[in-house]
């Protein structure tokens, strides 16, 4: 529960009290700052408390958008502020000094909460109201003006439109966000969470691909629709989160983490149905999920790389983007093209309806190396024509996204000195020789094994010195396309039945915890802890493995292995990275919402 204190004298005929309680508060009323300051030490810590101009004069939602607001320690709008527990000493400490100089005869009673706002020591969040009313009317003239503000202002539809993410994609825009966000507000009025609504978007895309994977033409139609109305339902849980403000930071996560989730299980649905054809494609699929986790991992490296730099936007190239966003149709093709997740996943829902899993994974894979392609060397560009300084910050996130373990750890120590440069020129040539040698080598060779040796002394002279070079951002991704497409190519080489499919689970799972070291990056909590991915070996470690396993055990054996090591990285990345998230939540860890890029 929390707690609303309202200073001053009542108003006949307000509305106020009443619209704090339907928001959540329990309300109180002080005469003056001293008044409030003994209400506020009598409630409990670990309340959010409120306090109010009893002459506010706004719309609900401008109350709600400035004291429900969970992401926020403390905010406030034009007479009212608010503070949760972490921020409640600061509050107690601005009424104190409000209430010490209204004693003073410096502060006219009535306007406690601005003066309270204005003297808060701490980060202070104002919302943008917009066309909104939030105000402290002196007069009766100026109050029945702010009330005829209120009623010619239809706040509610204000409400509906900002539950819509400001930046989007085209489909996302034009094609499910016209309705999605009435299935948000009924979702609200019945008391559903966005929780609840991502879960049953996770359920939906898995009885997709279980439609998918019974390879039959009905199958497939009942999969491309499901796809599309699980989407609907990932587009209606942020909004709902908007509309309601029901932000968590385990919401954020099982967002974040249930896109992938159903997306990749998308991929082996088709893998199966495909293979109930008679048509093998796991190959193809484990290619797409490949593509598609390396292309995220750049987007998550370039803006940790940057966000802290003052000169993230100071290049030629970004100058060029900027002139070309003031063009309309250049903007929705420019987001089109990168096919974030509403293109992608109605692309990929009507190829399967329409065509063969083989064929959908032939326009996914081109359309998303496209897309790579388009998006990396805009990057490339950007990098090389500005003058930024990376940050500490960025330097040890893009360290934690490398995901380097013992063996890395022991080559960037033997190999400490190397002389100063690009990390990328240093970690390249060792990627590139073991990609090539699993590539050339047959199945049983010792050359990939040789070759990932290099890349374990390559990869841990990377990040012998801190990646601030102009490029060293990209040395994350290459370091997962060199682990990925190590596994995809040694369990092609197999050549039996389930070693792609177990070589799928595998690289499933070292990619939820190389998306879950980016979601406790986004939330400012660092990477996971040293043991884990001492644990799971590193990117070096696990890489090496497979090349020996690959060289030791016969085809079948290297099948059984590779489906041990998915199942035992799993289970260790999967109960730790609940426990941290769960945990967090319980402890009231700040919500973080990403109005980011699409995914």
């Amino acid at each position: 529960m929390s707690t609303a204190i309202l200073t001053g004298q009542p108003v006949p005929g307000s509305s106020l009290e009443g619209d704090l309680r339907s928001l959540g508060f329990d309300v109180r009323a002080a005469t003056d700052a001293a008044d409030a300051e003994t209400l506020l030490a009598a409630v409990p810590a670990d309340q959010r408390v409120a306090v109010v101009d009893a002459r506010f004069v706004g719309h609900v939602h401008a109350l709600r958008l400035g004291l429900t607001d969970p992401r926020f320690d403390a905010a406030a709008i034009p007479g009212a502020v608010t503070a949760r527990s972490a921020a409640r000493p600061a509050l107690a400490r601005a009424l104190h000094t409000a209430s010490a100089e209204a004693s003073n005869g410096s502060v006219v009673v009535g306007i406690v909460a601005d003066r309270v706002a204005e003297a808060l020591d701490t980060d202070l969040h104002r919302p943008e109201l917009g066309e909104l009313v939030a105000e402290v009317p002196r007069d009766p003239q100026a109050r029945n003006e702010a009330r005829q503000s209120v009623a010619s202002v239809d706040d509610e539809a204000i409400r509906l439109r900002t539950a819509v993410k400001s930046r989007d994609g085209f489909f996302t825009t034009y094609c499910i966000s016209p309705y999605s966000r009435y299935i948000a507000r009924w979702c609200a009025r019945r008391g559903m969470t966005p929780n609840q609504v991502t879960t049953a978007s996770l359920i939906t895309a898995l009885i997709a691909a279980g439609c998918a994977a019974t390879g039959t033409r009905a199958g497939f139609v009942a999969a491309g629709l499901l796809l599309l109305f699980s989407f609907v339902l990932d587009c209606t849980d942020g909004q709902l989160a908007r509309y309601s403000l029901q932000y968590s930071t385990l919401g954020a996560w099982l967002d974040a983490t249930f896109d992938r989730a159903k997306e990749y299980a998308y991929y082996a649905g088709l893998a199966l149905g495909a293979v109930r054809g008679g048509d093998d494609v796991w190959a193809l699929a484990l290619a797409a999920m490949v593509l598609q986790t390396c292309r995220h991992v750049v987007d998550f490296s370039f803006n940790e790389a940057n966000v802290d730099s003052a000169a993230a936007n100071t290049s030629p190239t970004a100058a060029l983007s900027g002139k070309l966003d003031s063009v309309g149709w250049t903007v929705w093709l420019r987001r089109m093209i990168v096919l974030p997740i509403g293109e992608r996943w109605a692309m990929i829902a009507v190829l399967t309806a329409l065509t063969t899993p083989r064929i959908t994974f032939y326009v996914l894979l081109i359309g998303c190396a496209f897309a790579a392609c388009y998006t990396t060397a805009g990057r490339v560009l950007r990098s090389l024509t500005r003058k930024a300084q990376r940050t500490d910050r960025a330097t040890r996130a893009l360290a934690d996204l490398t995901d380097s373990g013992p063996l890395a750890e022991a080559g960037a120590s033997l190999l400490g000195r190397l002389g100063a440069g690009s990390r990328l020129l240093i970690a390249l040539p060792g990627a590139a020789i073991l990609v090539a040698a699993a590539w050339t080598a047959g199945y049983g060779s010792w050359w990939p094994v040789l070759a990932a040796a290099l890349y374990v002394l390559t990869s841990g002279a990377a990040v012998a010195q801190p990646l601030k070079g102009a490029l060293d951002w990209l040395v994350p991704p290459l370091l997962r396309a060199a682990e990925y497409g190590t596994v995809l190519i040694l369990a092609a080489k197999a050549d039996v039945n389930g070693a792609l499919p177990a070589a799928f689970g595998l690289v499933a799972a070292v990619a939820y915890h190389h998306y879950d070291t980016v979601y406790r990056i986004r939330g400012n909590a660092g990477a996971p802890p040293h043991w884990l991915v001492r644990a799971i070996g590193g990117h070096e470690g696990r890489t090496l493995l497979v090349t020996v396993l690959a060289a030791l055990l016969a085809a079948e054996d290297f099948k059984v292995a590779l489906t041990a090591l998915a199942v035992a990285v799993a289970l260790v990345v999967l109960f730790e990275s609940i426990r941290y998230w769960v945990t967090a939540h319980r402890r009231g860890a700040p919500a973080v919402h990403d109005e980011g890029e699409p995914a």
